[in-house]
């Protein structure tokens, strides 16, 4: 059974005898049309159609009211902390099962992580230790969580979807919202993931995408932040664009802004990668059900998708 299933994962990806690549990213439609159309149209930097378009398709793709592209994931994901108010030399919930850069975005702005353990069957931030810690160990006053030990604030609490696998998300967006903490998803992984019908991401006050070229689709690198909120959507845009008024030749900037917008050239990629993207997942998990059948009955485990959830499978996992 075993051969069996590795033959049908190298003939199905064209994989060369004896390697097999932990991800390899598929380019089979509008890739070279648009990225040479982007490349025509001379607008290969921060504005340009292909922008506008990859951030409509993930707001109609996600549910979201407001979707803002960034350069890369890690750049999404600091610019939404410090969108929800986290400042320097507070505390961030975060888990320790995930890549460095959720961390590194918490670092970025001076905070620091809290780390609080994951669960076996979603490999996600733990919603019940997050609740015995929340209850034991915190104190809510002036409308604030704060950490008894150091008194410090706990600003926000940043869950990451695992391999793709949703957390139990409204378990964990419902204890924020009772300690009074702002819920930021780093859903870097798990595009086109949902949990109870809705997309990961969408749960909380932000959330934020990545586009690597190891993620389900990808436009070389790239970013996205979600939200629902109308103030934060515009601010959002206007913080990852420099921070600058719009004039026709003057250059005023009323913050501190950041050079974090996605180029038209990497857009134009992205929209083609989207309009893929159900084909991508529908693909992933017909290989996830071969591992899942591979080991059956065997001593390895294989993590399969969470109770309540359509996973994107975007890395399979064993046990």
């Amino acid at each position: 059974m075993f051969n069996k299933s590795i033959d049908f994962i190298r003939n199905y990806y064209d994989i060369p005898e004896g390697f097999i690549p932990l991800h390899e990213p598929k380019f089979s439609g509008n890739e070279k049309l648009y990225v040479n159309d982007a490349i025509d149209s001379t607008y290969v930097s921060s504005v340009g159609k292909y922008v506008d378009r990859f951030e409509e398709m993930v707001r109609d793709y996600s549910g979201a009211k407001y979707a803002i592209a960034t350069v890369n994931g890690t750049a999404a994901l600091h610019m939404s902390l410090l969108l929800a108010g986290v400042k320097q030399n507070e505390l961030v919930i975060t888990q320790p099962l995930t890549f460095v850069a959720t961390c590194n975005s918490i670092n970025y702005i001076g905070a620091e992580s809290l780390f609080i353990d994951v669960d076996m069957n979603t490999m996600g931030l733990s919603a019940s230790k997050l609740e015995k810690f929340l209850t034991e160990k915190t104190e809510v006053k002036n409308e604030s969580c704060y950490h008894k030990q150091t008194g410090k604030r706990i600003a926000a609490c940043v869950p990451m979807h695992t391999f793709g696998h949703p957390a139990e998300i409204d378990k964990i967006a419902d204890l924020c919202s009772r300690f009074n903490i702002v819920l930021v998803e780093d859903a870097a992984e798990s595009l086109g993931s949902r949990y109870k019908g809705q997309q990961t991401g969408t749960f909380g006050l932000l959330g934020a995408f990545s586009f690597n070229g190891n993620k389900t689709i990808t436009c070389g690198g790239g970013g996205m932040i979600v939200t629902n909120n109308k103030e934060i959507g515009k601010l959002a845009k206007h913080l990852t664009t420099q921070a600058k008024l719009p004039h026709r030749w003057e250059f005023v900037h009323d913050y501190i802004g950041y050079n974090y917008r996605l180029p038209n050239l990497n857009a134009a990629l992205a929209c083609a990668q989207m309009e893929k993207l159900d084909e991508f997942i529908f693909s992933k998990r017909n290989l996830s059900f071969h591992y899942e059948k591979l080991f059956a009955g065997s001593k390895i485990k294989f993590m399969k998708e969470p109770e309540h959830s359509s996973s994107n499978y975007w890395l399979n996992c064993i046990l």
